[in-house]
């Protein structure tokens, strides 16, 4: 529909459905509404959307665009009400997609205190009314690949010096056999992998 009304408009924007383009398309959807808006008001619209990336020079070419346009003239009232249908869709589907986000984000951060028990790595919890078990073998749940890449990386940590070194010279410390003090830093590991994708953040080690 645009590239027919206005087809210059595709090379204005690097993304078209980008937050300025959009905003641009939201305002005006020919290129007799983008001449009719106010070149100042254009240029405050672009430098508000883009974060002060665009302004006066964009919103001239723009203006520009819309008045050497050689898109066709023909039923330009059906073409308008087609793109304000569109725009207005993308903005709801949008406004959902955030909204979805913020849900899978909340559920996300209540798997932090099952994570270590799931691939295997963590200690099986043994209960029976009010009796809760607190000596209880590591479990075998999850997958196997998993657990064995984990505990294959952890057994790689612990020869080098790194807080993970540490962390398992003091579980030997403690008198923790080898095995049971690599199963522990592969379940610190995993905390530590967790807390980097849900942070969306390097790991940096607290010195």
């Amino acid at each position: 529909m645009l590239d027919q009304i206005f087809p210059e408009y595709n090379k204005l924007f690097s993304d078209i459905w980008g937050v300025s383009s959009k905003a641009v398309l939201e305002k005006c959807q020919t290129p007799e509404g983008v001449l009719e808006l106010d070149i100042n008001d254009l240029t405050e619209l672009l430098k508000t959307k883009s974060k002060g990336r665009l302004g006066f020079n964009k919103a001239e070419e723009i203006q520009n665009a819309a008045k050497n346009t050689f898109g066709i003239k023909i039923a330009k009232k059906v073409f308008k009400f087609q793109i304000e249908q569109l725009i207005s869709q993308v903005l709801f589907l949008e406004k959902q997609m955030k909204s979805l986000d913020s849900e899978i984000e909340f559920y996300y951060s209540q798997f932090d205190c099952h994570l270590t028990t799931i691939p295997g790595i963590g200690p099986t919890v043994k209960q029976s009314g009010q009796f809760l078990s607190n000596k209880n073998k590591m479990s075998k749940r999850g997958s196997p690949y998993l657990r064995r890449a984990l505990f294959l990386s952890a057994s790689t940590c612990v020869l080098h010096d790194s807080p993970l070194n540490e962390y398992y010279n003091k579980k030997r410390s403690e008198g923790k056999h080898h095995l049971v003090a690599v199963g522990a830093t592969s379940n610190k590991l995993t905390r530590i992998v967790f807390a980097v994708m849900r942070d969306n953040k390097d790991y940096v080690p607290i010195s």
